[in-house]
């Protein structure tokens, strides 16, 4: 399945967002790739709006699978600060519905 979703970063955190994203650690993206999460994408508009996309087999589960991982737990309490609101990103995402998909 295609999952594409919004979240919102903090306006004056945009370059720091930026930076973290260029070190992504090598355990983190194991972790995600282990956990399903497939072609994954993240795009950042200068009002903050961030768009993430990733294929994966069952975006529930690919969430779950995340959540049981100690680097998730320590990503997410390190990234909280860039964005708007509380809680951690992985539950604050929110999907969008697809309306077309040309193959």
């Amino acid at each position: 399945m295609r999952v594409c979703f919004t979240l919102r970063v903090r306006p004056g955190r945009l370059d720091d967002y930026r930076a973290r994203h260029r070190e992504v650690w090598p355990e983190m993206r194991a972790a995600l790739s282990e956990a399903g999460w497939r072609n994954y994408s993240l795009f950042l508009a200068e009002d903050g709006l961030l768009i993430g996309y990733l294929e994966c087999d069952d975006f529930d589960s690919a969430l779950a699978e995340m959540a049981r991982t100690e680097v998730n737990a320590r990503w997410q309490a390190e990234m909280a600060e860039f964005f708007d609101g509380d809680g951690n990103a992985d539950e604050r995402m929110r999907p969008l519905d697809e309306v077309f998909h040309l193959d």
